[in-house]
């Protein structure tokens, strides 16, 4: 049995333990309002956006663009998005096995697979795994912007323009990450970025009409699919932040709740301990005064 000096310094170390839980998730709530207001702000943009994407693509011939065209896939690319910190739950190893399991699936269809990876996680759960690397981002969220979204998508729709003329791109691309859904709920998204295949609802059919392009079909591909891209990928990143805050703030607080539970648990194994150290020293010194008479 542990002496009281001992119980005594472990219920000290638990306490500055619960004190450091307590004030991350009071961080981590802060963090969360602020990646919550933005997210929120990008979501409406990116979901008419959409809509626009899926109305003029199911209108348009695949041939018309190299990221409509559908093509059998040798090289599939996975981007990853994790956090840079860990100290949220299950956050990035479900993310991470979400991603293995695609992984998995690929190469059991004789397929290459290569990762993009967004933070710093699951770049270090692949790389010990021995995995084929294009990209890896580590610190994107310290100075998050759209920029870092941007250069993103851009470096993706060129990897997967090159496998269109040339044998050395992407035939395919996914992206796994977490949605934010609410405080204590995150749900793992996986999505196929390209081709890009949005087609029109069949609600919406009866309202299929021809449109006039100007200057010409291709040139306003040219310039909305990219944009459709990087605002996708913005999305997801905001989403992914917002999420991992979230996580953050509720492991932190089931911490500092376990925290609270062990220091009830020993205060009372030490009350127990000093009581019974209290009785025997009365019992000595009872039996030493009966001795003496």
């Amino acid at each position: 049995m542990p002496s009281l000096k001992q119980i005594k310094r472990r219920i000290s170390s638990i306490t500055n333990t619960k004190q450091i839980t307590r004030a991350m998730k009071m961080v981590a709530a802060a963090y969360l309002k602020r990646a919550q207001d933005n997210m929120m702000k990008a979501r409406p943009y990116s979901d008419h956006l959409k809509i626009v994407i899926r109305d003029l693509a199911a209108r348009t011939d695949e041939d018309a663009h190299p990221l409509l065209q559908v093509r059998e896939p040798k090289d599939v690319g996975i981007i990853v998005v994790t956090s840079d910190r860990g100290l949220a739950g299950g956050f990035n190893n479900n993310i991470c096995r979400a991603a293995e399991k695609i992984i998995n699936k690929e190469q059991e269809k004789a397929r290459q697979v290569q990762l993009i990876t967004v933070g710093r996680r699951g770049y270090d759960y692949f790389r010990r795994r021995g995995a084929s690397f294009i990209q890896h981002h580590i610190g994107l969220m310290k100075d998050f912007d759209f920029g870092a979204a941007q250069s993103i998508g851009n470096s993706v729709t060129s990897l997967y323009d090159i496998g269109f003329t040339e044998d050395l791109g992407l035939d395919r691309v996914y992206i796994v990450y977490n949605e934010f859904k609410n405080v204590v709920q995150q749900n793992i998204i996986t999505e196929q970025l390209f081709p890009i295949i949005p087609e029109l609802a069949d609600s919406d059919e009866k309202y299929r009409t021809d449109f006039i392009y100007e200057p010409d079909e291709k040139a306003v591909l040219d310039h909305v699919l990219p944009l459709y891209v990087n605002i996708t990928i913005w999305r997801i990143l905001l989403e992914s932040f917002a999420a991992e805050h979230a996580a953050r703030m509720t492991a932190m607080d089931n911490a500092t709740k376990n925290a609270g539970d062990l220091i009830d648990r020993l205060t009372l194994q030490y009350n127990k301990a000093r009581q019974a150290s209290i009785t025997k020293e009365i019992l000595e010194v009872v039996s030493g005064a009966e001795a003496l008479k």
